[in-house]
C-alpha cells in the first residue's frame, strides 16, 4: 500500500517498532524510486498516537492520507488466549487506528482534506479457527470506520476500510505453508486464486484519491469474491 500511494505521488512515511524491518521496507520502496521517512513507534502503546505526532512534527511532516495496517494473529485456540494477547490484539487492531486519528485528524481538518484508511479482514463478518481475538478486532474495525466517518467527514476527512482475502504476508505464512488449504482457499473465491499484493494498489490508490471524495465509513473486500460466493 505505501508502494501504490508513492507510485501516485504521496511522499510516504512508515511506523512500525523494528528499526530494522523499517529500513529494509525504506530500501524496498528507495528501488522503485520512492523516498520514505520512517518513524520509530510501538503502536500497541497508549502513547501510540502522541509518539507519531511528536516525530512527524520534529521531522517536519504532516500527514494526509493515513492507513492503519499493524497488526497481529497468534492463531490460538479460543481457550489458550490470555487476557494479554487479547489485549495486544485489540490495541493494534483498534486501539492504534483511533489513537492515530485522534492525534492526525485534527491537522488534516485544519486543511479541510483528509484520508483515512483502515484494514478490516474477512473475519471482520464471518468466524475462523484458532483467530477469536482477531475476529473480534477486525469487526471492530467495521465500526471505528463508520465511528470516524461520522466525526470527520464533515470537515472534509473520510474513512473507509479495505478487507483483504487471502493475501502472502508475513501474518498468513501458517495458511501459506500449507499447500493444500491455500488451494483450497483460492477454491473458495469466485476469481479461483488467492490475492496478489498488487491487488491492493487500485483500492488504496481509489480510497486516498479526491475520486472517493464522495465515499465514506464503507469497507470494500478486496478478496476476489470469497465472500459473495
Amino acid at each position: 500500500m505505501a508502494r501504490a500511494l508513492g507510485l501516485a505521488g504521496a511522499k510516504v512515511a512508515l511506523v512500525a517498532r523494528r528499526v530494522a524491518e523499517l529500513e529494509k521496507a525504506r530500501a524496498g520502496l528507495s528501488d522503485d524510486g520512492i523516498s520514505a521517512a520512517v518513524i520509530v513507534a510501538d503502536l500497541a502503546s497508549p502513547d501510540a498516537g502522541i509518539v507519531v505526532a511528536t516525530s512527524a512534527e520534529q521531522l517536519g511532516l504532516s500527514f494526509d492520507i493515513l492507513v492503519n495496517a499493524a497488526g497481529v494473529n497468534f492463531r490460538q485456540a479460543f481457550c489458550d488466549v490470555s487476557a494479554e494477547a487479547f489485549d495486544l490484539h485489540m490495541a493494534l487492531h483498534l486501539r492504534a487506528p483511533f489513537l492515530l486519528t485522534k492525534a492526525l485528524a485534527p491537522s488534516m481538518a485544519a486543511r479541510r482534506w483528509g484520508r483515512i484508511i483502515n484494514i478490516a479482514s474477512l473475519q471482520s463478518w464471518r468466524a475462523f479457527p484458532n483467530s477469536a481475538p482477531y475476529g473480534a478486532a477486525k469487526g471492530g474495525v467495521l465500526q471505528l470506520t463508520r465511528a470516524i466517518a461520522e466525526e470527520w467527514s464533515p470537515v472534509g476527512i473520510t474513512c473507509n476500510a479495505i478487507a483483504p482475502g487471502f493475501f502472502p504476508t508475513p501474518l498468513t505464512a501458517p495458511v501459506f505453508g500449507d499447500v493444500e488449504r491455500a488451494r483450497r482457499l483460492a477454491a473458495q473465491t469466485a476469481i479461483g486464486r488467492n490475492g496478489d499484493l498488487n491487488d491492493l494498489t487500485g483500492a488504496t490508490v481509489f480510497l486516498a484519491s479526491e475520486a472517493a471524495a464522495y465515499v465514506t465509513g464503507q469497507t470494500l473486500a478486496v478478496d476476489g469474491g470469497f465472500t459473495a460466493k
